[in-house]
């Protein structure tokens, strides 16, 4: 292979996986109704686009192994752009989290950890269990899961994505984590 078209080739891989990484954050922002990002990625996306789209179309009769370039730059963008949106983790969700014997536990726990928590008494196929709903943002699933889970390992939970609320109520002690704790002050 001429180092031309592998060079060409290796253009449009990594530019599909660029404009098909921001369709699929785009698209998961349509659907949250962020309208802005959307329309900033949505710009982005289609520029890159119908630059490789045009250099692969007046290519196609010389180059042919550019399509293999162009499918393989889509399907790397479609997991790249999934594992990027959930790093991001934009978002509310609805966490329910069903517990036969911790409910008051983890209520207080979370509570004194800012996290706003309603709390429903139920009828499970056991017996009584409590029900704990909360308004958490994606960012904050993973920690609030994790002390449930430490506070009771049979816990059951349920994620909901909300899409409109009234207000929500921001937890005053979120932990920081992940790239944001290099920035943390020590």
């Amino acid at each position: 292979m001429e180092s031309s078209i592998f060079l060409t080739g290796l253009f449009v891989f990594f530019a599909r996986i660029c404009d098909v990484s921001i369709g699929t954050v785009r698209t998961i922002m349509t659907v949250q109704g962020r309208t802005a990002i959307s329309f900033v990625l949505a710009l982005f996306e289609i520029t890159i686009w119908i630059l490789v789209a045009s250099t692969v179309i007046n290519q196609l009769n010389d180059r042919p192994i550019l399509i293999a370039f162009y499918a393989f730059g889509y399907a790397t963008g479609n997991v790249l752009g999934i594992v990027v949106e959930r790093k991001l983790a934009f978002g509310i969700v609805i966490l329910k989290l069903l517990t036969r014997n911790a409910g008051t536990a983890m209520a207080e726990f979370l509570r004194a950890k800012g996290q706003p928590v309603t709390v429903y008494t139920g009828e499970g196929m056991k017996g009584p269990i409590s029900e704990l709903y909360l308004a958490c943002s994606r960012r904050d699933l993973k920690w609030i899961l994790a002390e449930a889970k430490k506070i009771d390992e049979h816990v059951f939970y349920i994620v909901e994505p909300a899409r409109d609320m009234s207000h929500v109520l921001k937890p005053i002690n979120t932990p920081i984590g992940g790239w944001r704790t290099r920035f943390k002050k020590k």
